[in-house]
């Protein structure tokens, strides 16, 4: 009856067999070199010599033995040259050191000394190992199934960051800074004074726009005064005509009587009479004649006045608009903000001497919006008004939605600094990109929580139809 040993050693015996069938290393050996083998392998193994006789008389044939000792590894268990006569047998000092290795091994419980612990099954030959990976595998390719059909439906990107249309502040006269009210990054509503120039060279300019006003408005009043006297010189003057006139008119009808009566009888009329109606009547016209340009002198004064009052009106118009220019520079004096929001990137302290134009401050708004960088090949179906999900870096556990608002005219480096000049030198094709407004539906209403420009974000648009 065979021992579990025996039963262990051909157990070893066929598994070597299938671990080495690639090496090949005994096939087409005879049964006399597989009966050597066999002897050498058993001794390695630590078997007596009627075990080992035993244990081959179990096999059929010599054919069987060759068939399972061929597939076992030469290196492993055997000489290296089955060939040769001289090495049919392990060297001695071989010999000794397996049997120490034996003697060193400390025997598991229930194991004779010198016994290797069998093998267990491939994990393929497993059912419930097998079966969990066929299961691993099939969720895989499901997974990844539904996540390609799934983006199909989406176009994302992560070139994308928060805008904003900030306000830069800055004076908009000239002047020593004498005040400042507000500190970096603090809330400010629309109208609230930020900080304030020294007035006092703008309450001087007033001054003197007021008096220089005031000046126009008194030579104004003096020409109205003027006018009126030069109207009534005009009606006398009108007046004293019509006297004239109505004595030239008289003169002549008695010239013009004296005239008739004298060329029907000479005696009726005696010359000096005449001459007399004669002078009358060239007096009387040249008085007439005299009086009409007395009335055109008046006219012509009149005419002056209502000139001089019309300049004296133009200075007082001109004047007043300095008073208001000077009202407008005393009130720019204090430079105010234009829009609700956070002050940010202060760099004004007391006394510094500000330029027009020079800013100094920025406030930014709570409202903000998204420019995201897609790809040309991304805008095929993007449209707007599409919704989109937006994912910010800076609070992982934020999502916002938005939609796309609107496409920029043109790629990014279109309108750079140095744009690319295609038309010359070698050309290497490169996908551009075009900024793509995307405006959020509602902000974060946690006011720690605030966006600011230039923050990192994540979107996805829907573009399904």
């Amino acid at each position: 009856m065979t021992s579990w040993r025996e039963n262990s050693f051909l157990k070893i015996l066929k598994e070597s067999r299938r671990e080495c069938h690639k090496t090949k290393r005994f096939a087409g050996t005879k049964s006399s070199s597989s009966h050597r083998d066999f002897l050498s392998f058993a001794r390695g193994r630590g078997l007596t010599a009627k075990k080992t006789a035993r244990l081959f008389e179990k096999m059929q044939s010599a054919r069987e033995l060759e068939t399972i000792v061929s597939g076992s590894c030469r290196e492993r268990f055997c000489m290296p040259n089955a060939t040769s006569s001289s090495s049919t047998q392990n060297p001695p000092h071989e010999d000794q050191e397996n049997s120490n290795d034996q003697k060193n091994q400390k025997p598991e419980a229930g194991r004779n000394p010198g016994e290797q612990k069998p093998k267990g099954k491939p994990w393929y030959k497993k059912p419930l190992v097998a079966g969990f990976v066929f299961l691993v595998l099939v969720v895989v390719v499901v997974a990844g199934t539904l996540l390609w059909l799934n983006s199909k439906k989406y176009e994302s990107t992560e070139d994308a960051e928060i805008d904003v249309d900030s306000q830069q502040v800055s004076p908009r006269v000239a002047g020593r800074i004498s005040k400042i009210f507000v500190n970096d990054n603090e809330e400010v509503a629309a109208g609230q004074t930020l900080a304030e120039l020294d007035p006092a060279d703008y309450q001087s300019q007033l001054l003197q726009a007021q008096a220089s006003s005031a000046q126009g408005q008194a030579q104004v009043a003096q020409a109205e005064a003027q006018k009126v006297v030069f109207e009534a010189q005009v009606d006398q003057a009108r007046a004293n005509f019509g006297v004239a006139q109505a004595s030239a008119e008289n003169a002549q009808s008695q010239l013009t009587r004296y005239q008739a009566l004298r060329a029907d009888n000479v005696g009726a009329v005696s010359q000096e009479q005449l001459d007399n109606a004669i002078a009358a009547q060239k007096t009387s016209t040249a008085q007439a004649e005299a009086a009409r340009k007395a009335v055109a002198a008046a006219e012509a004064q009149l005419k002056y006045a209502d000139s001089m009052i019309e300049a004296g009106q133009a200075g007082v118009k001109a004047a007043e608009a300095k008073v208001e220019q000077a009202k407008l520079n005393l009130g720019y004096t204090k430079i105010v903000a234009g829009i609700s929001g956070r002050i940010s990137r202060k760099q004004v302290a007391l006394g510094n001497n500000m330029a027009p134009g020079t800013p100094i401050m920025a406030v930014v708004p709570r409202e903000v919006y998204i420019t995201a960088n897609f790809k040309e090949t991304q805008l095929a179906r993007m449209r707007r008004g599409q919704p989109v999900k937006v994912h910010v870096d800076a609070y992982p556990d934020m999502d916002l939605a938005g939609h796309v608002d609107s496409f920029q005219a043109g790629t990014g480096q279109a309108f750079s600094g140095l744009p690319a000049e295609n038309a010359t030198g070698n050309w290497v094709k490169v996908v551009q990109r075009v900024p793509v407004k995307i405006v959020l539906d509602q902000l974060p209403s946690d006011p720690e929580r605030r966006l600011g420009p230039g923050m990192s974000v994540e979107v996805k648009v829907s573009i399904e139809p």
